[in-house]
C-alpha cells in the first residue's frame, strides 16, 4: 500500500503538477490513513469499506483534528482512491460518495479582543527572538495572514510606507492587505534590531528567520504560538489560523463589510467568508434587535 502511495505523490507532482504544500499534505493525510489501515490488520485497498474510511476518520477527530482538517483529508482519500480507479488498481472507489457529517462542519475557534492582547504581548521583545515573535504575531493579527503566506514573505512584499504588504496565496494568487501601524512599529523594529543578526547574507529577502538563519517553517511558527498561549494561560487550542479567523470576526464585529473581509482573507467565494456571520452572538443579536420590528 506503501508503493501504492509513493507512486499516487509521483503522479501528483510530475503530472499534475502540485506544489510541495500540497503533495506533502496529501503524503501525510493518506500515509496516517495507511498506517491505521495496517493497524487493523487490513493488507490490501482493495478490502477496505466505506464504515473502514469513517471510522479512521472518527478516529482523527478524537485525536483532534480540526474540522477544516477533518473535511481535507477525506477529500485526499478521495483523490488518492480516484486515481487508483483510473489506474486501474483499484476495483471499485468505496470513497467516492462520501460527505462529511454534519456534526464536523464546527465554527471557527477564535480569541477575544482581550485574549488577542494578551497573546500579542506575550513573547518577551528583551530578547532578540522574542522581538521577532512579538512581530510575527502583531503582523498575523494585523493582516489575516495564513501560516504559509506568513513564512513566505519577502522584504520585497513589504510596502510599509503605504501601510499595506502583498503576498501570495493559495493557487498563487497575488493579494494586497492593508497593515495597521502597531504592526508595521514591530515588524520595523525586528529588521531593524534582530534581523541583521540572523540573515546569512543580503541574498536572503525572506523576512522571519530562524536562530539558525533560515526561513521560518510553518511548525516552528506554530509551536511558537502555542507556547505563547500557554504562557498567558489561553485554554482554547490555538494555531496560526487561529489569529487569522481573529481577524477577520472582530473585523466583522466592528462593521466592515463582509466582501472587504472576503478580499483581504483572499477566499475565492464569499460562502467560505460567511462562516464569521456566526462566529459572534453579541453581533447577531444587536442586528436582531437593531432591525426586527418585534425585537
Amino acid at each position: 500500500m506503501r508503493a501504492l502511495l509513493e507512486q499516487f505523490l509521483d503522479y501528483v507532482s510530475l503530472e499534475m503538477g502540485l506544489s510541495p504544500n500540497t503533495r506533502a499534505a496529501y503524503a501525510d493525510d493518506i500515509g496516517r490513513f495507511l498506517d491505521w489501515l495496517a493497524g487493523k490488520g487490513v493488507k490490501s485497498l482493495n478490502d477496505v469499506t466505506r464504515k473502514q474510511i469513517l471510522d479512521h476518520l472518527l478516529a482523527e477527530k478524537a485525536r483532534g483534528l480540526a474540522a477544516n482538517s477533518l473535511s481535507r483529508h477525506l477529500v485526499s482519500l478521495k483523490v488518492f482512491f480516484r486515481y487508483l480507479v483510473q489506474e486501474g488498481l483499484l476495483s471499485v472507489n468505496v470513497a467516492e460518495t462520501m460527505e462529511s457529517p454534519k456534526v464536523w462542519k464546527m465554527l471557527p475557534s477564535v480569541l477575544t479582543p482581550k485574549e488577542s492582547e494578551r497573546l500579542l504581548a506575550a513573547p518577551d521583545v528583551k530578547k532578540p527572538l522574542g522581538l521577532r515573535n512579538r512581530a510575527i504575531l502583531e503582523l498575523f493579527y494585523a493582516s489575516g495572514l495564513r501560516v504559509s503566506e506568513m513564512t513566505g514573505l519577502q522584504l520585497t512584499d513589504l510596502h510599509f510606507d503605504e501601510n499595506f504588504l502583498r503576498c501570495i496565496g493559495k493557487g498563487r494568487k497575488e493579494r494586497v492587505v492593508p497593515v495597521g501601524d502597531t504592526a508595521i512599529k514591530w515588524v520595523e523594529r525586528y529588521i531593524k534590531d534582530v534581523r541583521p543578526q540572523l540573515v546569512p547574507g543580503p541574498q536572503e529577502q525572506t523576512v522571519f528567520l530562524s536562530k539558525r538563519q533560515q526561513p521560518m517553517s510553518r511548525k516552528t511558527v506554530w509551536d511558537m504560538i502555542k507556547k505563547c498561549a500557554r504562557d498567558t494561560g489561553i485554554t482554547k487550542k490555538i494555531s496560526p489560523h487561529t489569529l487569522r479567523h481573529s481577524f477577520a470576526s472582530h473585523l466583522l464585529a466592528n462593521g466592515a463589510p463582509l466582501r472587504i473581509i472576503q478580499e483581504m482573507l483572499g477566499h475565492a467565494d464569499i460562502a467560505t467568508t460567511q462562516i464569521y456571520t456566526h462566529v459572534d452572538p453579541d453581533r447577531l443579536k444587536g442586528v436582531h434587535r437593531q432591525f426586527h420590528p418585534r425585537a
